[in-house]
């Protein structure tokens, strides 16, 4: 019995997307809530990276979800739903910042240094969990919301370069070079911000 019951739970929490679009589009609002619960947290950190203003990452994150159920019809099923609803998230979060004339800051290159990872990644094990957390979630806010949205979905939740390509609408060979420029500015951010704490250790 209870092989039974895990079965039938692990059925149940792994509904492929479409199950619920399906529903939804055939008019039970309430499937869409399912699909809300299982990316709101993705989206909401999403667009605070961006914004870096949880009450207005909060409004923007439920206005995406309220876009997203008004073009559920266009959804084609092309792509994942995720890759589709980030796409939502990243514009209306880019569309914000027009709003509000803030500038989108691109830090120059030159200005980060050449050191080796293999430090920096060292003094991260150090750290604890929520520490770490919270020291690399700092150094990626002072990266443009380009570099920020494709480090969160490549390393954070672990989208492929073709899905990362067609969240921000540049070709996979871009988003490589970029990925390979943000991660080299993000180690040397971190690289400035916990050698205190690498000294202190020693």
């Amino acid at each position: 019995p209870d092989d039974h019951n895990f079965r039938h739970t692990s059925k149940m929490s792994t509904n492929p997307d479409e199950f619920f679009i399906e529903r939804t589009l055939n008019g039970e609002v309430n499937a869409f809530g399912f699909l809300v619960e299982k990316y709101q947290h993705m989206v909401f950190t999403l667009v605070l990276r961006i914004l870096k203003n949880r009450e207005e990452a909060e409004e923007i994150a439920q206005d995406v979800f309220v876009k997203a159920f008004n073009k559920l019809n266009k959804f084609q099923g092309n792509s994942k739903f995720s890759t589709w609803l980030y796409k939502i998230a990243y514009y209306a979060s880019l569309d914000e910042l027009k709003r509000t004339k803030r500038i989108v800051r691109s830090d120059d290159m030159n200005e980060f240094s050449e050191k080796p990872y293999e430090g920096v990644e060292s003094a991260l094990q150090t750290l604890e969990n929520e520490e770490r957390s919270l020291v690399i979630n700092n150094a990626i806010s002072k990266l443009n919301p380009v570099e920020q949205t494709i480090l969160t979905l490549y390393y954070f939740d672990e989208m492929s370069l073709i899905e990362v390509a067609e969240v921000v609408k540049l070709s996979v060979d871009n988003v490589k070079v970029k990925l390979y420029r943000s991660r080299k500015k993000l180690f040397s951010i971190l690289d400035g911000i916990i050698e205190p704490n690498t000294i202190d250790l020693i």
